[in-house]
């Protein structure tokens, strides 16, 4: 199949109080020419959304009125949107020239693949993690604990262990890092496009995880590459995220795993917040700089909720 030459793309940006990072977001965007560009606003107080219709009215813009979490978010938009493909960017991102262009002929060319992740780096250039294995109980140890670091050391483990250091080819993959996400519109709604109940952290696991058993194809490939900044939202929030990184983990188990697997998961996550507590605890009470003081309580309160099992709570962001 010859790719196609006209733009068979959507673009769709999901914001929360990053104004200036989605005003640069939208202009790499625009000067790709997608069919249609639309941006979800979750709420933002940071002015985003007199940004966007004062400077891109041409954009396509959705302005809840409350936080709804990024799943529903995206869902909110890709609804809308009538390109057969769609690019999903987190709006601390940044497009390469010809990055539309190049992922909708990987799209074209590989009928299967559901979901395409382009290679991501970060502000300086440095390569990202960009896709991984699904969610076990030892590779969250892994992943979560120094071992990442001592495997990472050794070329056989790093190798079938750190599966989160991308190839330089592409190929199938179990998931792809959410940041940016090629969909392939027809199969995203057969599996009902994101689960709406992870409010934000895994939704594209579960996603990936849903398109794979329903017969479809996640796909890696460097055809192009997008700096993600990472954090522009979620560090605004700090305990509350990081809170929710491991109460989205812990949903996914249930949605996917056995009551064994998610009692060893839940084992493992406590182990790991009793080390981060001790850790963060130690350096408070070194620590005299104002930041780095009131960085690491934000830390010690998640730790504590995560341990106290207080991680079903509503989100609540202010």
């Amino acid at each position: 199949m010859t790719p196609r030459l006209e733009a068979s793309m959507a673009v769709v940006i999901v914001n929360y109080n990053t104004r200036e990072h989605l005003r640069a977001c939208l202009a790499a965007v625009l000067r790709e020419s997608p069919r249609e560009v639309v941006v979800v606003d979750n709420a933002s107080t940071d002015h985003s959304v007199e940004m966007v219709r004062a400077d891109y009215p041409q954009v396509v813009l959705h302005a809840n009125a409350i936080n709804v979490g990024y799943g529903a978010a995206a869902n909110q938009a890709i609804a809308g949107c009538s390109a057969e493909y769609i690019f999903l960017l987190n709006a601390d991102s940044l497009l390469t020239p010809g990055a539309v262009r190049a992922l909708s002929g990987y799209l074209d060319l590989h009928p299967q693949a559901a979901i395409l992740g382009p290679r991501l780096v970060d502000p300086q250039g440095k390569p990202k993690a960009s896709c991984y294995p699904f969610p076990t109980p030892l590779n969250t140890l892994i992943h979560m604990s120094i071992l990442s670091q001592l495997i990472g050391l050794v070329p056989v483990l790093r190798k079938h262990y750190l599966y989160g250091v991308s190839p330089t080819y592409a190929g199938t993959v179990p998931w792809v890092h959410g940041a940016a996400l090629a969909i392939r519109r027809g199969a995203f709604e057969a599996v009902g496009g994101f689960d709406e109940s992870f409010f934000m952290y895994s939704e594209e696991v579960d996603l990936c995880y849903r398109l794979h058993a329903a017969g479809w194809q996640v796909h890696f490939a460097p055809v192009t590459t997008v700096m993600h900044i990472g954090g522009a939202s979620t560090r605004q929030h700090r305990t509350e995220m990081g809170v929710q990184v491991f109460a989205s983990l812990l949903q996914f188990y249930d949605r996917h795993s056995t009551a064994a697997r998610r009692l060893q998961a839940l084992v493992i996550i406590k182990a790991l917040m009793l080390a981060r507590l001790g850790r963060d605890l130690l350096h408070l009470c070194l620590a005299r700089d104002r930041t780095l003081r009131a960085r690491l309580m934000a830390d010690i309160t998640a730790w504590q909720r995560v341990l106290r099992g207080r991680w079903r709570e509503p989100v609540t962001l202010d």
